[in-house]
């Protein structure tokens, strides 16, 4: 029985760590290469092909040098004690009010995360209903659905899935979504070269969009800003990585097994996105839509854009089980911290199913997890227009997150001396990636206010 007990569970009483750099990859790239790197080529067309591929470049360099100050920064400095959350990292090696901080600005944008996939998931099952309507009909058909029936049988997988007990237990799933990202992806790049060299030249430029032509000089302004901030919110994983770190085995070290999974990582996010992000440009020039397959930049071969829309929904549904749960460990954690001996908190003792193995039953984590994938379902019909939202949100957190705890952890642990050559250089990443985060924040309001003008509550459409 003793055995048995060693064979499940770490030396601190925590379930045995069993990732390494490759689970670990493969959870981080679930986790940045979303649906959005076919949004980039928008991104592009904004900052022209100098300043486009130029910004996916420094701020991939800039992700993957904090994620490895944080990699770092995941045990207490004092006792070598694993931190299991972000929080706990910032508490150990800053303390005060920091943990706090920290605390609201991930666990805000993780649940702002996960509305915004509810949302942009049931987008893609409406553009499969749509591209069969199309194909059908003709191009110039309005073909719309309403989007609140696939948000609804998005949230019933979810409720599924959720009751995966952590993190440890989501490889398989990481697994299925990192290779379902490099399917639409792929197929995303093919059908730009293939539009790109079809012969009807789309018009680009090296500053992007012109004004007085595409856009007015005031949306110019702003739609750089969105463009700069999705481009820097697109490598993000920090909100995860302390989380991911600690389902890695303790031998090779987790912080050099996570530099390794965060550089492979990285270094894909970057190649697909430049890629995508490119030849997407080059494919619908400074007209290019927000997303080329769910807002139709193509028509044809519906099958083809069909299966790449389905490749997106099995990988956001990866990638919401990635961004929520942290929140179902934090939330639980404190219950069972709080209520030790309730019955109803307990998990039973450890039952085997059928091709799910050995799991343990608990009685609020069916009614929590649940109750928690309604609340985000129903937040995403009432606001269609969530992804304005969380652009906001990426802003307000990607600094705080991605840039500010890592190189303050970083300053902290390494006693690096007030005012010398490295500390000035750091502080002044730092005070860069802060007036990034104030631009993209001003241009995401300015949508969030365009948007409100036409807002209807729970009245979706594509």
């Amino acid at each position: 029985m003793e055995l048995e007990a060693s064979n499940r569970y770490g030396d601190d009483g925590s379930s045995k760590r069993t990732g390494t750099w490759v689970t670990a990859s493969a959870h981080i790239i679930t986790a940045v290469i979303g649906s959005g790197v076919l949004s980039l080529s928008w991104a592009i067309a904004q900052l022209g092909w100098i300043a486009g591929p130029m910004a996916l470049v420094i701020f991939s360099i800039i992700t993957w040098f904090t994620s490895t100050l944080l990699a770092d920064s995941c045990r207490d400095p004092v006792s070598g004690k694993r931190c299991s959350c972000y929080m706990d990292a910032v508490k150990s090696n800053l303390g005060g009010i920091s943990n706090k901080f920290c605390g609201l600005a991930q666990y805000v944008n993780l649940v702002g995360i996960t509305i915004g996939y509810s949302i942009t998931s049931a987008i893609s099952m409406a553009a499969i209903e749509r591209s069969g309507c199309f194909h059908k009909e003709g191009h110039n058909v309005g073909c719309h659905v309403k989007n609140n029936k696939f948000m609804i049988i998005f949230g019933i997988i979810e409720i599924i899935l959720s009751q995966i007990p952590n993190f440890h237990e989501l490889s398989w799933l990481s697994a299925v979504a990192a290779v379902m990202s490099f399917g639409y992806s792929t197929i995303g790049l093919g059908l730009s070269i293939a539009k790109a060299v079809g012969g009807n030249q789309a018009r680009t430029s090296l500053t992007g969009t012109t004004v007085g032509v595409d856009v007015t000089s005031w949306q110019k302004t702003w739609n750089c800003f969105e463009a700069i901030g999705n481009i820097a919110f697109a490598f993000a994983f920090s909100t995860v990585l302390v989380e991911i770190q600690d389902t890695l085995k303790p031998n090779p070290p987790e912080n050099e097994s996570m530099k390794k999974a965060t550089l492979v990582g990285v270094s894909v996010t970057t190649v697909f996105y430049v890629s995508c992000g490119a030849l997407g440009y080059a494919a619908f020039g400074n007209n290019a839509p927000g997303n080329f397959l769910t807002g139709f930049g193509f028509y044809e071969p519906y099958w083809l854009i069909d299966m790449a829309n389905v490749f997106i929904i099995v990988h956001l549904i990866g990638a919401y089980q990635v961004f929520c749960q942290p929140i179902f460990k934090q939330v639980e954690d404190r219950c069972f911290n709080r209520w030790p001996n309730s019955s109803f908190i307990k998990e039973s003792p450890p039952i085997k199913l059928p091709l799910f193995g050995v799991y343990s039953f608990s009685v609020f984590r069916v009614v929590w997890r649940t109750g928690y994938v309604i609340l985000t379902i129903v937040l995403a019909m009432l606001l269609p227009f969530f992804n304005a939202i969380l652009g906001l949100l990426g802003a307000t957190s990607f600094w705080p997150l991605t840039v500010y705890f890592p190189i303050q952890m970083h300053i902290s642990r390494e006693q690096i001396r007030a005012f010398s050559w490295k500390w000035i250089w750091l502080n002044f990443l730092v005070l860069l990636c802060l007036i990034v985060s104030v631009l993209a924040a001003a241009g995401s309001i300015a949508t969030i206010v365009k948007d409100l003008s036409t807002y209807e509550p729970f009245n979706s459409v594509s």
